[in-house]
């Protein structure tokens, strides 16, 4: 049993987070409230760096370091080559994987760390881009080191961490990585990178499953081991003939004279139906069919697939082309099977 001690002590730790939460939140409206015309000119360098073949290098120190490779893996996930480049390593051999080609995105909450300012001098020097990422001022004349050295200097603000006791760095690192990602977003719409580039990259996982041609996951296709049939015909017919296809689908689809999609009629329909009335079998398919089905064009993607089973709950989908003719049977043991929809 939770002693009254114990209760009062939750209740502060679930407090303390809220309060975090929010700090961070409102470290990020800072943030986005600083924006102006040095963020798309910070997104002119970093896309002409891209566009000429170069690379978008971004360093920091610490925390900063680990949220600089955060932001390196999305400008690279997004098109933009990228690669993070520790500062103090710099210094000892890899100022050589540098080229003229390359920017800078250099993060330091102070401005005033010494190896990332070293790292930013020098290639100030060499003719590089620079783009830093520091708190300070809101606006006005830079007044940190890294922030004068930068071609472009951008702000968070003061960016108050959470707490005062434990000062690690929490709404800095956060409003940085926003900050790194609203830069990384903004570059992949300025050089129109699509979902189909995106996929391109992405071929594994839930989120490589998302983005895969609808196509790729059909078993079962017109014409080989789904049944098609035209208007006019019985039940009774109907279901003989997918019946001599072998392994059932779920459901067979009906098509009228110019071979286009008229109506699905699924497994549960029949059960239904048989229930109801075992005469039925002897009516016309059209009668007992459902209508106009939702259908997925032959070029949708698996995502597209997902949001209609979650929206209308439908556990067959026809595949139609361009002129509206089945090609295929989405059926959602498919999407389970590739784990992009719970079973």
């Amino acid at each position: 049993m939770t002693s009254v001690s114990d209760q009062a002590a939750r209740h502060t730790e679930l407090h303390s987070a809220a309060e975090t939460l929010r700090a961070e939140a409102r470290a990020i409206d800072a943030a986005a409230a600083l924006l102006d015309e040095r963020f798309p000119h910070a997104v002119d360098l970093m896309t002409s760096c891209a566009e000429r073949g170069g690379s978008i290098l971004v360093s920091g120190l610490g925390k900063s370091g680990l949220i600089g490779k955060k932001i390196s893996a999305t400008l690279s996930s997004l098109g933009a080559p990228s690669h993070d480049i520790h500062p103090s390593e710099a210094a000892h051999g890899d100022l050589g994987r540098i080229r003229r080609e390359d920017c800078l995105l250099a993060l330091s909450r102070s401005g005033e760390t010494e190896e990332v300012v070293a790292l930013a001098a020098l290639l100030r020097q060499d003719g590089v881009p620079i783009i830093s990422i520091t708190a300070g001022p809101e606006r006005g004349h830079p007044t940190n080191t890294l922030a004068r050295l930068a071609t472009v200097a951008l702000s968070i603000g003061p960016a108050t961490e959470a707490t005062e006791d434990l000062l690690a760095p929490t709404c800095s690192t956060t409003a940085t990585l926003a900050l790194g990602d609203a830069l990384a977003l903004a570059v992949a719409r300025r050089r129109r990178f699509t979902s189909d580039d995106f996929a391109r990259r992405h071929p594994g996982g839930t989120l490589g499953g998302l983005l895969r041609p609808v196509l790729d996951v059909l078993r079962f296709r017109a014409g080989t081991n789904l049944p098609v049939v035209a208007l006019g015909v019985t039940v009774r017919e109907a279901e003989t003939r997918a019946a001599a296809l072998g392994r059932r689908t779920g459901a067979l689809l009906v098509v009228d004279a110019a071979g286009a999609l008229a109506g699905i009629f699924t497994d549960a329909d029949l059960r239904r139906l048989v229930l109801a009335d075992p005469a039925a079998l002897d009516r016309p398919i059209e009668s007992v069919m459902t209508s106009g089905p939702r259908a997925l064009h032959s070029a949708s993607l698996v995502r597209d697939a997902v949001q209609m089973v979650r929206e209308s709950r439908l556990d067959e989908i026809p595949v139609v082309d361009d002129r509206g003719r089945p090609v295929g049977l989405l059926d959602v043991q498919d999407l389970i099977a590739i784990k992009v929809v719970e079973g």
